[in-house]
């Protein structure tokens, strides 16, 4: 029996245009038989599955992403063909992997596949999530406006990851350079500094007594402080592969008092996002629902948006479904309301995730506000203490001399 191998062709026809596509073949030169016989000139076959392979695991960073949804978004709402969209957003790439996987998807659809069969080829590219909104704009003739919709999404989640790193980098900047000089000082100065007072045989200080215990603790455990902290580290990441677990320890960090609030605004505003864009595009509400669960991070957040489905699929209203699982913002719960008595739920729904952005937004920015001055404090008084446990025995032994 002969086995055949998909093979990608690139021909001119007899207009002297380009043509592409994929045949299934013994060999090259079969296809290049096949192509001749058609009246095409072939003038490049190459084994698809090989570079298929290549780029199955190739991933796209948030940012690339959420620019190349936006140009490809762009020439189809323009009118343009997809694989001609798909092969100018290839050329006018920067980023060498945007540029292979917009030729191979255009390569894809020129041979016949759908777009969403051709994104469900590079998980790693495309989450479920991002083929399933392309399908639902798809099957419903949609497709440009779910791209532009996606598009949005795409860049709102990127420019609030921004704001949230950039409102933590400054805080973590100071704490990780504040433990570095506070671990140099105990490990290398404060025991050199210190020597001279022992030497000089006289009582110290209790705090100065203190900080030479604490020093040659460090300096005889650093390395199994460090081990254990490793270990203990990889343990919780660990742990947090188990469901269970990470429910437990999600549900902890929702009830803090400010970052709890702050994680579930962003999860909702995402919850709220995605179900805009899917019942936007004409999607089914109950499937629309299930998608939206999984892009929820959160797990008590998740489990409540799956449970709420169920209701809905039980025939309750979406705004009583979501009232009842109590872990729902009410602003969400009053505008889902409005949009199921107005018949516009979509633009609620878009509504909502706006609301919510901002909410998380404001919170954000008072939890930098407080972190900044309270980890100036917290390390202001470190190095007082170590300054205090340093400079007393000099004060005593000037107080000895007088």
């Amino acid at each position: 029996m002969t086995t055949t191998s998909e093979y990608r062709w690139e021909a001119v026809d007899g207009q002297g245009r380009l043509r592409q596509g994929v045949l299934d073949a013994p060999t090259p030169r079969a296809v290049r038989d096949q192509l001749r016989a058609e009246g095409l000139t072939p003038t490049a076959v190459t084994t698809a599955a090989s570079r298929g392979d290549r780029l199955t695991g190739i991933r796209l960073s948030a940012p690339l992403l959420a620019l190349t949804t936006r140009q490809l978004a762009t020439l189809t709402l323009s009118g343009m063909p997809l694989d001609q969209a798909l092969a100018a957003v290839a050329e006018q790439a920067d980023d060498a992997r945007a540029a292979q996987l917009a030729t191979e998807l255009r390569s894809q659809i020129a041979a016949g596949e759908s777009l969403p069969a051709a994104l469900a080829r590079y998980p790693r590219a495309f989450s479920p999530l991002y083929c399933g909104l392309v399908g639902a704009g798809a099957e419903t003739g949609r497709l440009a406006e779910v791209l532009a919709r996606l598009a949005d999404y795409l860049e709102a989640r990127e420019a609030l990851r921004q704001k949230i790193v950039l409102a933590l980098i400054y805080p973590a900047i100071v704490t990780v350079i504040a433990l570095a000089v506070i671990a140099v000082l105990l490990a290398y100065v404060v025991p050199q500094v210190v020597s001279v007072y022992q030497q000089s045989r006289q009582t110290l200080p209790w705090l100065t007594q203190a900080l030479i215990a604490t020093s040659a603790f460090f300096r005889a455990t650093g390395g199994l402080w460090l081990a254990v902290l490793v270990v203990t580290l990889a343990s919780f990441a660990v742990a947090l592969r188990r469901p269970v677990l990470r429910a437990r320890w999600h549900a902890f960090l929702l009830r803090l008092p400010v970052a709890g609030r702050l994680l579930r605004s962003l999860d909702t505003a995402r919850f709220a996002s995605t179900l805009a864009i899917l019942t936007g595009s004409g999607a089914p509400l109950l499937r629309s629902l299930d998608a939206a669960a999984e892009v929820v991070r959160m797990q008590p957040l998740r489990a409540a948006s799956l449970a709420a489905a169920v209701l809905v699929r039980e025939g309750v209203p979406l705004s009583r479904a979501l009232r009842e699982q109590r872990v729902f913002p009410p602003v969400l719960i009053h505008l889902v309301a409005n949009g199921e008595q107005s018949g516009r739920l979509a633009p609620m729904l878009e509504r909502a995730a706006g609301e919510l952005e901002r909410d998380a937004e404001r919170r954000l920015a008072w939890l930098a506000a407080l972190l900044q001055p309270a980890l100036i404090v917290v390390m202001g008084a470190i190095v007082l203490v170590l300054v205090l446990a340093v400079m007393l025995p000099i004060v005593s032994m000037n107080q000895l001399i007088r």
